[in-house]
């Protein structure tokens, strides 16, 4: 830097408002460091020379090698690379480099401790909230650099009433630079602010400073904050100004100067483009290693960027597969519980259809009455026609309402059934009843309902299937479940049969009464001449209406063995599965 201590911008000129004491002609000197760290603001309409004022101070404190940083709204101090080398940045192509607030601590860094003279142009960029924020960073980290170095420097903010308007909200831009025009000075930052309409400039601004310029002002509004600050007297004054002249006002001086500024040297880019040719300068470019510097910035900023947009593509197709498998996830929950009720309904068809009827259960479990409806079931199988012989069809249900079977009439029928009342609530007239009501059932109607439903058997529905059939095993009492085990061994016997082999008498009434509850829970089914098969494999692929493979059946049969099936040298138990069901869970 420079030793100078006064930097030569004006003459002192005659005119109304002025003073007498000083001769007309006379230079007028500004003091350096307090220009460098003071608070300043030149004003005036456009065209009457305020920006002419301030390139004129900017090109005497750069001769004299005092870095500034000029945050350029307009685009019009790139003429200064006429004669110096400073760096052009901003959002435009003419820029040395187009830069962002990711470049703010490096531009800062730039300016304070490489003494690089720099325009912030932020002209070219096409939202507002960029070039504010990019403002906003910069003199932030101007400011708290400054805090440590206490280095002379002066930044310039043009059009100043954008970012520290009077009226309206002021963004965060504009509360840095009124923080650094508070407390800039102590620290060696000055801030100097410009502005064609003082009226709409935040008045705690204009009044902290210690250097001001009135150039020429017409509007009303901006001739009484004149008035209001130097007097009447130079608020008509103003009004009359010649282009360049202004009054002067500064705090090491009592008198208020009517000044003549000198005309900047180096091209003037914000002039009003007239009918001459207009030819552009050629311009001082500034050191490789300075862009290069800020290149790098770009370059990292540019990878980032090429990273970030590649993980947000990732995480886009990640969300999408994510709203994908819940939106399955939600259709697979109403498809298994459809197709849970579904199965649920076909395994109970399935034991009504064999039954003969659905919801007989007998307030009182009397053996007579239990070897009775075995009777009446062998007596309906016996009228069934032999096409049928898989469920019951109308003539079944007709022979066992009425008609004669070995000998007995209707009438013998009523009477003996009621002779049964006393005993049990459950009646035959009573089942005749439920069936009716029921319908006639076969397997060919479980499989049509099944194959409407051929998409719901997912599964989800095995584990309905094999849970519902479990609950059903279970709950047999240990005498049942043992004549279970007996029917999966020999695949078909009878009651009696069935109740001797497990160890029991031969007492009829006794053998049905412990049969019964297989009956009920359809693990068993009537297959005629007073005979019963094991029923669990059909049951499991008449709910699938046969849609299974051979290999599926026997896991799911497999699972529901085991919960009462204890011995793994069973001959029928399947060895790789150890009477576990865990192997279902595993294979959906």
């Amino acid at each position: 830097m420079s030793d100078t201590k006064h930097i030569t911008v004006a003459d002192v000129s005659a005119g109304p408002g002025g003073t007498n004491e000083i001769e007309p002609d006379t230079p007028v000197e500004l003091p350096v460091v307090d220009i460098l760290t003071g608070r300043g603001f030149v004003t005036g309409k456009s065209g009457s020379g305020k920006s002419n004022t301030a390139s004129v101070v900017m090109e005497n404190l750069l001769d004299n090698n005092f870095p500034v940083l000029v945050v350029d709204s307009d685009g019009e101090y790139y003429g200064l690379k006429e004669e110096y080398e400073i760096l052009h940045v901003g959002a435009d192509e003419e820029c040395d480099i187009q830069v962002n607030p990711e470049h703010a601590e490096k531009i800062a860094s730039l300016a304070l401790e490489q003494n690089v003279p720099i325009i912030l142009d932020v002209s070219g960029y096409l939202d507002d909230a960029d070039a504010q924020e990019l403002i906003l960073e910069t003199s932030r980290h101007l400011f708290a650099k400054e805090k440590k170095l206490k280095k002379p420097f002066l930044l310039v903010i043009e059009e100043c009433h954008e970012y520290i308007p009077e009226k309206g909200g002021m963004g965060e831009a504009g509360k840095m630079l009124i923080k650094i025009g508070k407390r800039g000075r102590k620290h060696g930052l000055g801030i100097l602010g410009i502005s064609q309409r003082p009226a709409d400039v935040k008045k705690d601004f204009i009044t902290q400073c210690d250097w001001l310029v009135w150039h020429r002002l017409t509007w009303r509004n901006d001739t009484k904050v004149v008035g209001r600050i130097l007097g009447n007297e130079y608020a008509n004054a103003v009004e009359d100004l010649g282009d360049g002249e202004g009054f002067l006002v500064t705090d090491w001086s009592e008198s208020i100067r009517r000044v003549q500024f000198h005309r900047k040297r180096t091209f003037d880019a914000g002039a009003t483009p007239g009918l001459e040719d207009f030819e552009r300068p050629e311009l001082k470019s500034v050191s490789g290693n300075l862009v290069s510097e800020l290149e790098e910035i770009s370059d990292e900023k540019q990878r980032r960027e090429s990273e970030i947009a590649d993980l947000r593509q990732q995480l886009d197709k990640k969300d999408a597969r994510i709203q994908q498998l819940e939106q399955e996830l939600e259709e697979a929950k109403d498809l298994s519980h459809m197709a849970d009720k579904f199965a649920q309904a076909l395994l109970s068809r399935s034991e009504a259809s064999y039954r003969g009827g659905s919801g007989r259960t007998p307030a009182h479990d009397d053996e007579q009455s239990d070897l009775y409806e075995y009777e009446a079931d062998e007596r309906a199988d016996r009228a069934e026609p032999a096409a049928a012989d898989d469920g019951w069809d109308d003539e079944a249900v007709a022979a066992w309402a009425g008609e004669p079977t070995n000998g007995s009439s209707p009438g013998n029928r009523q009477a003996r059934t009621e002779d049964k009342d006393s005993a049990s609530t459950g009646t035959v007239d009573d089942d005749i009843a439920a069936l009716a009501e029921l319908g006639t059932v076969s397997r060919d109607d479980i499989a049509e309902e099944a194959m409407e439903f051929a998409e719901a058997v997912e599964l989800g529905t095995r584990r309905a299937v094999i849970d519902e059939l479990c609950d059903r095993v279970t709950s047999l009492p240990e005498p049942s479940l043992t004549i279970l085990r007996h029917y999966r061994t020999e695949g078909t016997s009878d009651p009696l049969t069935a109740h001797i082999e497990t160890g029991g008498d031969a007492d009829q009434q006794f053998a049905y009464s412990r049969h019964r509850p297989l009956r009920q829970a359809g693990v068993v089914q009537h297959i005629g001449h007073g005979k019963y098969q094991y029923a669990i494999p059909e049951l499991i692929e008449g709910a699938y209406a046969h849609q299974l493979e051979d290999y599926e059946i026997e896991e799911m049969v497999a699972a529901i063995e085991s919960t009462f099936v204890d011995s793994v040298d069973d001959p029928r138990e399947p060895q790789s599965f150890g009477g576990d069901r865990a192997f279902v869970l595993e294979m959906e």
